[in-house]
């Protein structure tokens, strides 16, 4: 998660991620936030639905206090697998 949205550019929508493993980059809105202490999942929506982003132990560490500071709506683009 980077302070800006520069450089990324959407692969998939959210109701279309299928594929354990494959790299993808997705935007929306947090829907949910759970934060367990060293495990964060954030529920992100889009208009074709909900992917989970899951944070943990292995996440860079400034990633894993931003996505800490998630609230509901926050507007999201994530990269990942």
């Amino acid at each position: 998660m980077a302070d800006n949205m520069q450089g990324l550019k959407r692969t998939h929508y959210c109701g279309e991620v299928d594929g354990i493993g494959k790299e993808v980059v997705v935007g929306g809105y947090v829907q949910k936030m759970r934060n367990l202490g060293n495990l964060i999942f954030i529920d992100l929506r889009d208009r074709t639905g909900i992917v989970q982003l899951a944070f943990n132990d292995n996440t860079d560490r400034a990633i894993f206090e931003k996505a800490a500071s998630c609230r509901a709506e926050f507007v999201l683009m994530a990269k990942g697998t």
